[in-house]
């Protein structure tokens, strides 16, 4: 039987929802080993002079506690 953690995360990117989700994965690999899964929550960017200048995601990582 494996054990399975979740931990969330938050992201941003300045290029796109897909980038932040990998920074966020990335991120979490320097500390964590098994990752199986992210399950994005929420997305949200910051907008200015009517331009998205930042994409942000918060994000549920899923991953395999070793024995």
């Amino acid at each position: 039987m494996s054990v399975i953690k979740v931990i969330e995360v938050l992201s941003s990117s300045d290029k796109s929802w897909e980038e932040a989700a990998q920074k966020a994965v990335s991120d979490a690999s320097k500390s964590l080993r098994g990752i199986k899964s992210i399950n994005v929550k929420n997305f949200s960017a910051v907008v200015n002079d009517g331009k998205i200048t930042e994409f942000r995601l918060n994000g549920k990582i899923t991953f395999e506690v070793e024995n």
